[in-house]
C-alpha cells in the first residue's frame, strides 16, 4: 500500500497541507478552483474514509495524517474508536491486519448483541469464544448472558490489550 504514495514525504506533505484537529488543510492552492486554506479533501466515493487528490492520485486522508506526524507509513493505519472520519492523530495507530481485525465492531447479524457471545443449543448455554493468535479458543459455558459478556469482556482485555473493542 506504501507503494501508492510514490515516495511522497513527510516534508513534501508538510509542505503542502496543515493539518488541525483531524482536518487537513491547503498550504498553496493546488488548482485554480481551489484556494490556500480549504478543506483538502472529499469523502465522495462509497467508501467510507476520506481521501484527497495530489499529483494526480487518490490518497487515504488518514495515511497522509499519519505520515506527515511520524515519518513513516505502515502497511495498515487503525482508527482506534472505529471511526473512518475522526482522522485526528490521536485516535490512529499502526497496527496489523489481525490487530485491525480485533478492533472491529459488534456485527450486525450477532443473535446475543455482545461480541465474542453466541447461543450453544447443545449446552443450552451461552458460549464466550475468541480468537488468540488465529486460533478459536472457547472460554466457557454460561447460563446466565450478562455474566457470559463480563467474561468475554475479560477475555478480550486479557488477549487482545488495547485493541481490545466491546462494542
Amino acid at each position: 500500500m506504501a507503494n501508492n504514495y510514490f515516495n511522497l514525504s513527510q516534508d513534501y506533505f508538510n509542505e503542502i497541507l496543515s493539518y488541525s484537529d483531524g482536518v487537513l488543510y491547503w498550504k498553496k492552492s493546488p488548482a485554480r478552483s481551489i484556494k490556500a486554506g480549504t478543506i483538502a479533501g472529499h469523502n465522495k466515493s462509497t467508501l467510507p474514509y476520506k481521501r484527497l487528490q495530489i499529483c494526480r492520485k487518490n490518497l487515504l486522508q488518514h495515511r497522509v495524517i499519519f505520515l506527515m506526524h511520524h515519518g513513516y507509513l505502515p502497511d495498515l493505519i487503525d482508527h482506534i474508536d472505529g471511526n473512518p472520519n475522526n482522522n485526528k492523530i490521536e485516535n490512529l495507530r499502526e497496527a496489523t491486519y489481525s490487530q485491525n481485525s480485533l478492533n472491529k465492531k459488534l456485527i450486525k447479524s450477532n443473535k446475543s448483541g455482545f461480541k465474542n457471545v453466541c447461543w450453544d443449543k447443545t449446552r443450552n448455554k451461552w458460549l464466550v469464544s475468541l480468537c488468540v493468535k488465529g486460533k478459536l479458543n472457547k472460554i466457557g459455558f454460561f447460563k446466565d448472558l450478562e455474566l457470559a459478556n463480563l467474561v468475554a469482556q475479560e477475555a478480550r482485555d486479557k488477549y487482545h490489550k488495547q485493541f481490545a473493542r466491546h462494542k
